[in-house]
């Protein structure tokens, strides 16, 4: 069994970054915990929490697709799984033959993360952290 221990973040491309901007903090209340604008993307990547704690990745992309496609359109980005070990993760994985993506490297914080598809073809991520 993969030893998750709790949802680690929900992603979300929006449509209007300043638009959702201003609806995740000044409707929905949560707080900005860090906003990165990505030059090579043209995308921001806004940081945000409830109650103090991280729950939420705001994304923009230029010339993002509808939903139908996958993973840079308008819409829920990802379901994120905060695990201890990224390797027996994938080895369990592995075990119970579903297939996964390359490692990757968070330019920001420097974790490793992959995704995996749910039977309907929606994004799951499983995302390192052994501090």
């Amino acid at each position: 069994m993969i030893n998750s221990v709790k949802i680690h973040h929900t992603a979300i491309i929006c449509g209007n970054y300043e638009v959702s901007k201003k609806f995740y903090t000044e409707v929905l209340g949560l707080t900005i915990i860090a906003e990165n604008y990505r030059a090579e993307r043209e995308s921001y990547k806004l940081d945000l929490a409830l109650n103090g704690e991280y729950i939420i990745e705001l994304f923009s992309f230029p010339n993002r697709p509808a939903r139908p496609t996958r993973p840079e359109a308008i819409g829920l980005r990802h379901l994120a799984f905060q695990v201890p070990d990224i390797d027996a993760t994938l080895r369990w994985l592995d075990e119970k033959g579903v297939i996964y993506e390359p490692v990757r490297v968070d330019e920001i914080t420097g974790c490793r993360f992959t995704f995996i598809a749910d039977p309907d073809d929606l994004p799951i991520e499983f995302y390192e952290v052994t501090v």
